[in-house]
Protein backbone atom coordinates (compact mmCIF):
# COMPACT_ATOMS: atom_id res chain seq x y z
CA UNK A 1 0.00 0.00 0.00
CA UNK A 2 1.11 3.78 -0.80
CA UNK A 3 0.88 6.37 1.49
CA UNK A 4 0.01 9.92 0.33
CA UNK A 5 3.15 10.98 0.59
CA UNK A 6 4.68 8.08 -1.92
CA UNK A 7 2.19 8.70 -4.70
CA UNK A 8 2.76 11.79 -6.75
CA UNK A 9 0.64 15.11 -6.76
CA UNK A 10 -1.00 13.88 -3.13
CA UNK A 11 0.96 15.97 -0.40
CA UNK A 12 -1.87 18.25 -0.11
CA UNK A 13 -2.40 19.19 3.52
CA UNK A 14 -2.06 22.89 3.38
CA UNK A 15 -3.20 25.09 5.88
CA UNK A 16 -7.10 25.72 5.57
CA UNK A 17 -7.52 23.10 3.32
CA UNK A 18 -9.96 20.26 4.20
CA UNK A 19 -9.35 16.61 2.19
CA UNK A 20 -11.11 16.40 -0.96
CA UNK A 21 -12.78 13.10 -1.30
CA UNK A 22 -14.43 11.45 -4.00
CA UNK A 23 -16.99 9.03 -2.79
CA UNK A 24 -18.50 6.62 -5.74
CA UNK A 25 -22.03 5.04 -5.51
CA UNK A 26 -24.46 3.54 -7.65
CA UNK A 27 -28.50 4.58 -7.57
CA UNK A 28 -28.94 0.62 -7.33
CA UNK A 29 -32.06 1.12 -4.72
CA UNK A 30 -31.45 3.82 -2.35
CA UNK A 31 -28.84 1.83 0.42
CA UNK A 32 -25.36 3.11 -1.58
CA UNK A 33 -26.73 6.19 -1.80
CA UNK A 34 -28.05 7.09 1.48
CA UNK A 35 -24.60 5.46 2.71
CA UNK A 36 -22.51 7.84 0.19
CA UNK A 37 -24.64 11.12 1.65
CA UNK A 38 -24.25 10.21 5.34
CA UNK A 39 -20.17 9.23 4.53
CA UNK A 40 -20.35 12.70 2.56
CA UNK A 41 -22.50 15.22 5.67
CA UNK A 42 -19.39 13.36 7.99
CA UNK A 43 -16.69 14.42 6.23
CA UNK A 44 -18.14 18.09 5.64
CA UNK A 45 -18.96 18.19 9.32
CA UNK A 46 -14.96 17.81 10.04
CA UNK A 47 -13.80 19.95 7.36
CA UNK A 48 -13.13 18.13 4.37
CA UNK A 49 -14.48 19.04 0.90
CA UNK A 50 -16.63 15.82 -0.23
CA UNK A 51 -17.81 15.06 -3.61
CA UNK A 52 -20.47 12.22 -4.21
CA UNK A 53 -20.82 10.33 -7.84
CA UNK A 54 -22.77 7.62 -9.08
CA UNK A 55 -20.81 4.61 -11.23
CA UNK A 56 -23.61 3.84 -12.80
CA UNK A 57 -23.78 7.80 -14.36
CA UNK A 58 -19.81 6.81 -15.60
CA UNK A 59 -20.60 3.99 -17.61
CA UNK A 60 -20.82 5.01 -21.35
CA UNK A 61 -23.47 4.14 -24.27
CA UNK A 62 -26.33 4.15 -21.10
CA UNK A 63 -24.61 0.82 -19.76
CA UNK A 64 -25.36 2.20 -16.39
CA UNK A 65 -29.29 3.05 -17.15
CA UNK A 66 -29.53 -0.44 -18.55
CA UNK A 67 -27.81 -2.33 -15.63
CA UNK A 68 -29.97 -0.68 -13.48
CA UNK A 69 -32.68 -1.41 -14.99
CA UNK A 70 -32.08 -5.26 -15.64
CA UNK A 71 -31.45 -5.57 -11.81
CA UNK A 72 -34.34 -3.96 -10.68
CA UNK A 73 -36.69 -5.91 -13.44
CA UNK A 74 -34.77 -9.26 -11.83
CA UNK A 75 -35.47 -8.34 -8.09
CA UNK A 76 -39.03 -7.60 -8.65
CA UNK A 77 -40.58 -10.07 -11.37
CA UNK A 78 -37.71 -12.65 -11.90
CA UNK A 79 -35.74 -13.14 -8.42
CA UNK A 80 -34.55 -16.58 -9.98
CA UNK A 81 -32.74 -14.79 -12.84
CA UNK A 82 -31.05 -12.97 -9.95
CA UNK A 83 -30.06 -15.72 -8.44
CA UNK A 84 -28.54 -17.56 -11.48
CA UNK A 85 -26.08 -13.81 -11.72
CA UNK A 86 -25.39 -13.92 -8.19
CA UNK A 87 -24.36 -17.56 -8.15
CA UNK A 88 -22.12 -16.95 -11.41
CA UNK A 89 -20.56 -13.39 -10.63
CA UNK A 90 -21.03 -12.57 -6.83
CA UNK A 91 -20.80 -16.06 -4.64
CA UNK A 92 -17.61 -16.69 -2.98
CA UNK A 93 -16.20 -20.08 -3.67
CA UNK A 94 -13.32 -21.99 -5.40
CA UNK A 95 -12.82 -22.01 -9.27
CA UNK A 96 -12.94 -19.50 -11.72
CA UNK A 97 -15.35 -17.01 -11.89
CA UNK A 98 -16.41 -14.11 -14.52
CA UNK A 99 -14.58 -10.45 -12.99
CA UNK A 100 -16.62 -7.39 -12.64
CA UNK A 101 -13.40 -5.65 -13.76
CA UNK A 102 -13.92 -5.37 -17.79
CA UNK A 103 -17.46 -3.82 -17.16
CA UNK A 104 -16.21 -1.41 -14.72
CA UNK A 105 -13.01 -0.42 -16.81
CA UNK A 106 -15.57 1.03 -19.01
CA UNK A 107 -16.10 3.98 -16.62
CA UNK A 108 -12.24 4.43 -15.84
CA UNK A 109 -11.35 7.42 -17.86
CA UNK A 110 -14.51 9.46 -16.50
CA UNK A 111 -13.34 8.85 -13.17
CA UNK A 112 -9.78 9.55 -13.46
CA UNK A 113 -10.57 12.40 -15.07
CA UNK A 114 -13.11 13.45 -12.44
CA UNK A 115 -10.20 12.75 -9.89
CA UNK A 116 -7.82 15.32 -11.58
CA UNK A 117 -10.76 17.73 -12.24
CA UNK A 118 -11.77 17.93 -8.38
CA UNK A 119 -8.32 18.12 -7.12
CA UNK A 120 -9.28 14.51 -5.23
CA UNK A 121 -7.04 13.14 -2.68
CA UNK A 122 -8.67 9.69 -1.77
CA UNK A 123 -11.65 7.71 -3.40
CA UNK A 124 -14.00 6.34 -1.57
CA UNK A 125 -16.14 3.08 -3.05
CA UNK A 126 -19.35 2.14 -1.31
CA UNK A 127 -20.63 0.06 -4.82
CA UNK A 128 -19.39 -3.67 -5.30
CA UNK A 129 -17.97 -2.10 -9.24
CA UNK A 130 -16.19 0.68 -7.74
CA UNK A 131 -14.21 -1.23 -5.68
CA UNK A 132 -13.50 -3.22 -8.60
CA UNK A 133 -12.96 -0.50 -10.29
CA UNK A 134 -10.43 1.54 -8.08
CA UNK A 135 -8.49 -1.79 -7.22
CA UNK A 136 -7.54 -2.32 -10.79
CA UNK A 137 -6.35 1.55 -11.27
CA UNK A 138 -4.57 1.49 -8.53
CA UNK A 139 -2.66 -1.75 -9.32
CA UNK A 140 -1.94 -0.82 -12.30
CA UNK A 141 -0.78 2.92 -11.53
CA UNK A 142 -3.86 4.55 -13.45
CA UNK A 143 -5.70 6.23 -9.84
CA UNK A 144 -2.81 8.49 -8.26
CA UNK A 145 -4.63 8.58 -5.11
CA UNK A 146 -5.44 6.42 -2.41
CA UNK A 147 -8.64 4.49 -2.85
CA UNK A 148 -10.81 2.75 0.11
CA UNK A 149 -13.56 0.99 0.44
CA UNK A 150 -16.17 0.64 2.51
CA UNK A 151 -18.28 -2.74 2.49
CA UNK A 152 -21.92 -2.23 3.10
CA UNK A 153 -23.16 -6.04 3.46
CA UNK A 154 -23.09 -8.39 6.02
CA UNK A 155 -22.06 -11.09 4.10
CA UNK A 156 -18.90 -10.61 1.53
CA UNK A 157 -19.25 -11.51 -1.93
CA UNK A 158 -16.05 -11.42 -4.24
CA UNK A 159 -17.05 -8.75 -6.76
CA UNK A 160 -16.61 -6.71 -3.38
CA UNK A 161 -12.83 -7.65 -3.42
CA UNK A 162 -9.73 -6.31 -5.00
CA UNK A 163 -6.48 -6.05 -3.94
CA UNK A 164 -5.72 -3.07 -5.30
CA UNK A 165 -7.63 -1.15 -3.00
CA UNK A 166 -5.56 0.68 -0.23
CA UNK A 167 -7.89 0.06 3.09
CA UNK A 168 -10.76 -1.69 3.27
CA UNK A 169 -13.52 -0.83 5.61
CA UNK A 170 -16.33 -3.27 7.41
CA UNK A 171 -19.31 -3.54 9.43
CA UNK A 172 -18.08 -6.52 11.07
CA UNK A 173 -14.93 -8.43 12.33
CA UNK A 174 -16.56 -11.29 10.52
CA UNK A 175 -16.67 -9.45 7.30
CA UNK A 176 -12.99 -7.86 7.64
CA UNK A 177 -11.65 -11.83 8.51
CA UNK A 178 -12.85 -12.42 5.42
CA UNK A 179 -11.43 -9.97 3.43
CA UNK A 180 -7.90 -9.98 4.99
CA UNK A 181 -7.89 -13.82 4.77
CA UNK A 182 -8.93 -13.02 0.59
CA UNK A 183 -6.95 -10.15 0.31
CA UNK A 184 -3.98 -9.23 3.07
CA UNK A 185 -5.18 -6.19 2.56
CA UNK A 186 -5.60 -3.98 5.38
CA UNK A 187 -8.81 -3.94 6.97
CA UNK A 188 -10.70 -1.85 10.02
CA UNK A 189 -14.30 -3.16 11.42
CA UNK A 190 -15.79 0.69 12.10
CA UNK A 191 -19.46 -0.81 12.14
CA UNK A 192 -22.10 0.87 9.53
CA UNK A 193 -23.41 4.63 9.24
CA UNK A 194 -26.77 6.02 9.64
CA UNK A 195 -27.82 9.55 10.34
CA UNK A 196 -27.34 10.81 14.33
CA UNK A 197 -31.20 10.87 14.11
CA UNK A 198 -31.58 7.16 14.41
CA UNK A 199 -29.04 6.57 16.96
CA UNK A 200 -31.06 9.88 18.92
CA UNK A 201 -34.39 10.13 20.55
CA UNK A 202 -37.18 10.56 17.25
CA UNK A 203 -39.62 13.35 18.13
CA UNK A 204 -41.65 12.13 15.25
CA UNK A 205 -42.34 8.57 16.52
CA UNK A 206 -45.38 10.13 18.62
CA UNK A 207 -47.07 11.08 15.43
CA UNK A 208 -46.98 7.86 14.39
CA UNK A 209 -48.09 5.89 17.43
CA UNK A 210 -51.09 8.31 17.07
CA UNK A 211 -51.39 7.59 13.65
CA UNK A 212 -51.29 4.00 14.38
CA UNK A 213 -53.57 3.62 17.35
CA UNK A 214 -55.93 5.26 15.07
CA UNK A 215 -56.01 2.26 12.60
CA UNK A 216 -55.47 -0.21 14.58
CA UNK A 217 -56.10 0.34 18.54
CA UNK A 218 -54.17 -2.43 20.72
CA UNK A 219 -52.53 -3.84 17.67
CA UNK A 220 -48.61 -3.94 17.48
CA UNK A 221 -47.29 -2.49 14.21
CA UNK A 222 -44.84 -4.55 12.82
CA UNK A 223 -42.79 -2.71 9.73
CA UNK A 224 -42.10 -4.75 6.45
CA UNK A 225 -39.51 -3.27 4.47
CA UNK A 226 -39.23 -4.15 0.39
CA UNK A 227 -36.84 -1.56 -0.12
CA UNK A 228 -36.96 1.56 -2.21
CA UNK A 229 -37.85 -0.52 -5.07
CA UNK A 230 -40.60 -2.42 -3.14
CA UNK A 231 -39.13 -5.80 -4.14
CA UNK A 232 -40.63 -8.53 -1.56
CA UNK A 233 -41.40 -12.20 -1.94
CA UNK A 234 -45.12 -12.84 -1.00
CA UNK A 235 -45.90 -9.21 0.83
CA UNK A 236 -49.54 -10.03 0.15
CA UNK A 237 -49.72 -12.69 2.17
CA UNK A 238 -46.86 -12.17 4.46
CA UNK A 239 -49.25 -9.07 5.75
CA UNK A 240 -52.02 -10.84 6.18
CA UNK A 241 -50.55 -13.41 8.28
CA UNK A 242 -49.72 -10.78 10.40
CA UNK A 243 -52.88 -8.86 10.58
CA UNK A 244 -54.87 -12.35 11.20
CA UNK A 245 -51.90 -12.71 14.54
CA UNK A 246 -53.16 -9.24 15.57
CA UNK A 247 -50.35 -6.96 14.29
CA UNK A 248 -50.82 -4.01 12.22
CA UNK A 249 -48.70 -4.89 9.08
CA UNK A 250 -46.91 -1.47 7.89
CA UNK A 251 -45.97 -2.00 4.19
CA UNK A 252 -42.94 -0.18 3.08
CA UNK A 253 -43.20 0.04 -0.64
CA UNK A 254 -41.03 2.29 -1.94
CA UNK A 255 -41.31 3.51 -5.40
CA UNK A 256 -43.66 0.88 -6.25
CA UNK A 257 -46.69 2.09 -7.05
CA UNK A 258 -48.47 -1.09 -7.95
CA UNK A 259 -47.43 -3.07 -4.74
CA UNK A 260 -49.11 -0.14 -3.10
CA UNK A 261 -52.43 -0.26 -4.62
CA UNK A 262 -52.33 -3.93 -4.41
CA UNK A 263 -51.68 -3.43 -0.31
CA UNK A 264 -54.12 -0.41 -0.26
CA UNK A 265 -57.16 -2.75 -0.72
CA UNK A 266 -56.01 -5.49 2.07
CA UNK A 267 -57.92 -4.78 5.30
CA UNK A 268 -56.13 -4.13 8.69
CA UNK A 269 -53.27 -3.06 6.43
CA UNK A 270 -51.24 0.21 6.40
CA UNK A 271 -49.46 0.31 3.00
CA UNK A 272 -46.96 3.39 2.76
CA UNK A 273 -44.63 4.97 0.12
CA UNK A 274 -41.35 6.39 -0.08
CA UNK A 275 -41.15 8.08 3.96
CA UNK A 276 -39.31 10.58 5.28
CA UNK A 277 -39.43 10.34 8.70
CA UNK A 278 -37.85 6.96 9.02
CA UNK A 279 -36.40 7.56 12.50
CA UNK A 280 -40.03 8.27 13.86
CA UNK A 281 -41.86 5.44 11.85
CA UNK A 282 -38.93 2.82 13.03
CA UNK A 283 -39.15 3.99 16.81
CA UNK A 284 -42.64 3.56 16.96
CA UNK A 285 -42.87 -0.25 15.25
CA UNK A 286 -42.74 -3.22 17.38
CA UNK A 287 -40.41 -4.98 15.10
CA UNK A 288 -39.34 -4.96 11.51
CA UNK A 289 -39.74 -7.80 9.08
CA UNK A 290 -36.72 -7.63 6.73
CA UNK A 291 -35.56 -9.49 3.07
CA UNK A 292 -32.20 -7.64 2.43
CA UNK A 293 -30.08 -6.77 5.28
CA UNK A 294 -29.97 -3.51 3.63
CA UNK A 295 -29.62 -0.06 4.82
CA UNK A 296 -32.90 -0.07 6.51
CA UNK A 297 -32.07 -2.96 8.48
CA UNK A 298 -29.02 -1.18 10.05
CA UNK A 299 -31.54 1.89 10.60
CA UNK A 300 -34.06 -0.59 12.99
CA UNK A 301 -30.32 -1.51 14.61
CA UNK A 302 -29.15 1.91 15.35
CA UNK A 303 -33.01 2.55 16.55
CA UNK A 304 -33.33 -0.24 19.12
CA UNK A 305 -35.72 -2.15 16.60
CA UNK A 306 -35.58 -5.68 16.68
CA UNK A 307 -35.30 -7.46 13.15
CA UNK A 308 -36.62 -10.39 11.85
CA UNK A 309 -35.60 -12.31 8.45
CA UNK A 310 -38.06 -13.28 6.36
CA UNK A 311 -38.61 -14.25 2.71
CA UNK A 312 -34.81 -12.67 1.94
CA UNK A 313 -34.12 -11.67 -1.69
CA UNK A 314 -32.22 -13.81 -3.49
CA UNK A 315 -28.44 -13.58 -3.93
CA UNK A 316 -26.99 -11.27 -1.44
CA UNK A 317 -30.16 -10.57 0.18
CA UNK A 318 -30.73 -13.75 1.53
CA UNK A 319 -26.75 -14.30 2.34
CA UNK A 320 -26.82 -11.02 4.60
CA UNK A 321 -30.32 -11.70 5.85
CA UNK A 322 -28.94 -15.33 7.37
CA UNK A 323 -25.35 -13.32 8.18
CA UNK A 324 -27.12 -10.49 10.26
CA UNK A 325 -29.04 -14.03 12.30
CA UNK A 326 -25.64 -15.88 12.48
CA UNK A 327 -24.23 -12.49 14.68
CA UNK A 328 -26.91 -12.54 16.54
CA UNK A 329 -27.94 -9.74 15.38
CA UNK A 330 -31.56 -10.51 14.08
CA UNK A 331 -33.65 -13.89 13.90
CA UNK A 332 -34.10 -15.44 10.82
CA UNK A 333 -37.69 -17.09 10.42
CA UNK A 334 -37.98 -19.12 7.27
CA UNK A 335 -41.99 -19.83 7.77
CA UNK A 336 -45.07 -17.67 8.85
CA UNK A 337 -44.93 -19.42 11.57
CA UNK A 338 -41.29 -18.96 12.79
CA UNK A 339 -42.19 -15.46 11.95
CA UNK A 340 -44.81 -14.67 14.56
CA UNK A 341 -43.08 -16.90 17.05
CA UNK A 342 -40.20 -14.82 16.63
CA UNK A 343 -42.48 -11.86 17.12
CA UNK A 344 -43.77 -13.08 20.03
CA UNK A 345 -40.57 -13.30 21.77
CA UNK A 346 -40.06 -9.28 21.84
CA UNK A 347 -42.40 -7.82 23.74
CA UNK A 348 -41.50 -4.15 24.97
CA UNK A 349 -39.53 -4.12 28.52
CA UNK A 350 -38.77 -7.92 27.63
CA UNK A 351 -34.97 -9.25 28.37
CA UNK A 352 -34.52 -10.57 24.47
CA UNK A 353 -35.97 -7.55 23.15
CA UNK A 354 -33.10 -5.41 25.14
CA UNK A 355 -30.21 -7.91 24.75
CA UNK A 356 -30.99 -7.89 20.74
CA UNK A 357 -31.05 -3.65 21.21
CA UNK A 358 -27.67 -4.06 22.74
CA UNK A 359 -25.54 -6.03 20.13
CA UNK A 360 -27.56 -3.64 17.98
CA UNK A 361 -25.21 -0.55 19.02
CA UNK A 362 -22.71 -2.23 19.79
CA UNK A 363 -22.28 -2.91 15.86
CA UNK A 364 -21.35 1.13 15.88
CA UNK A 365 -18.01 1.54 16.98
CA UNK A 366 -16.15 3.85 14.49
CA UNK A 367 -16.82 6.54 11.85
CA UNK A 368 -15.37 5.07 8.56
CA UNK A 369 -14.22 8.79 7.67
CA UNK A 370 -11.86 8.78 9.90
CA UNK A 371 -10.03 6.22 8.32
CA UNK A 372 -10.44 7.25 5.48
CA UNK A 373 -9.15 10.93 6.29
CA UNK A 374 -5.75 9.14 7.65
CA UNK A 375 -4.88 7.59 3.52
Amino acid sequence: MRTPAEVPGTDRHMPGRGRRTLIVTASMGAGHDTVAAELARRATASGHEPHVVDLLELLPYGLGTGLRRCYRASVRHFPWAYAGVYGAFLRTGTGPRPSGVPLARLAAGRLTALVDRLDIDVVVSVFHLAAQLTGHLRQRGGLRVPSAVFLIDFAVHRQWLHPGNDRYLCLTDRAASEVRRALGTPVVTTGPVVSPAFLDPAPGAARWRERFTGLAPGRPAVLLSAGAWGAASRPVGTARLLAGAGYLPVVLCGRNERLLARLDGVPSVLALDWVEDMPGLLAACHALVDNAAGQTAVQALASSLPVVGHRPLPGHGAEGVRRMAELGLSEYAGDGRALLTALGRLPAGGRERAERAARGHALFRHDPMEYVAGL
